[in-house]
């Protein structure tokens, strides 16, 4: 008998019961002071899972590491994390249907990851997965998302502890039309993200794509994927979406300026090295940091 403990939840939900079902449980143990409604009642029923009340159980002392590591304090505040961002994307409509993944570096070989085929809007910390930077699956019921390669190659390369992919719709309408958005307009922007690259296409989940961002990677913490969406990474998963919001709000004024006719006013150039000063003190690539640029 496989057996799923939910005991640390005061509300079950239908999607618990779904999640453990996918998992193969065929028993959900639960507090005895937990509320279950009717459709948990009937989804029970439906999977023929029985039903059992009791105390939290622990993970066993003799559990292998990577186990410990999947279910401890510090994983289970980054796996709530990771839904709350995930809640922000699709709330925001950065992501839709499955679309989207996000990632959380735990250790020095480990990475917490969404699924794959699930709406960021609804993932739970039961439904996300731990893996190591080679994408080996290491803990979690499920898949983990089918483009880990690009969040790994970006932890490979990079100081990253977070990395979100997603599908803003402004920024990407400049991905498909083969365009960056001009830096020096508006100083958030310059400071937080500053300039963007675009990269050419490739199929997502090859390894093909996630290459696309290695020659960006150690000047740069946000690329526009060709014909595809974007991708951010900083040192927790929010940080990596505040940066989506930033970009994604730059865009969509870009967009609306232009509709007022002539072009945007440019930051002078000396207040945009004022901008770059504030940028390197807070330790925030750019390629104009780089020793090979003149």
């Amino acid at each position: 008998m496989k057996s799923v403990d939910l005991t640390d939840r005061r509300l079950i939900t239908p999607r618990d019961v779904e999640v453990a079902a996918e998992a193969g449980a065929t028993e959900l143990i639960v507090d005895t002071g937990a509320v279950l409604r009717k459709p948990v009642r009937l989804m029970l029923q439906q999977t023929g899972i029985v039903l059992r009340f009791g105390p939290a159980t622990r993970t066993p002392s003799d559990a292998r590491p990577e186990q410990r590591l999947f279910h401890s304090p510090e994983a289970n505040a980054i796996k709530e994390e990771i839904c709350a961002v995930g809640r922000k994307l699709w709330e925001r409509s950065y992501v839709d249907g499955n679309g989207g993944n996000i990632s959380c570096r735990i250790a020095e070989n480990a990475v917490i990851c969404t699924p794959t085929l699930r709406s960021k809007g609804d993932i739970t910390p039961d439904d996300l997965c731990l893996i190591d930077l080679d994408g080996t699956q290491l803990a979690g019921a499920l898949r983990p998302t089918s483009e880990a390669r690009l969040h790994l190659e970006i932890y490979r390369n990079s100081a990253a502890g977070a990395v979100i992919h997603c599908h803003p719709p402004h920024a990407t309408a400049y991905a498909i039309s083969g365009r960056v958005p001009p830096a020096g307009i508006i100083p958030e922007f310059d400071v937080f993200v500053g300039p963007v690259v675009l990269t050419s296409y490739e199929t997502p989940g090859t390894r093909a794509f996630a290459e696309t961002v290695l020659p960006h990677v150690s000047n740069h913490n946000t690329i526009l994927l060709g014909n595809h969406g974007v991708v951010c990474w900083a040192a927790t998963p929010t940080r990596a979406e505040w940066q989506v919001e930033t970009l994604e709000a730059y865009c969509q004024t870009l967009l609306l300026s232009r509709q007022l006719g002539g072009s945007c006013t440019r930051i002078p150039q000396e207040k945009q090295e004022e901008l770059l000063a504030i940028k390197k003190r807070l330790g925030i690539p750019d390629p104009r940091f780089s020793p090979d640029r003149h």
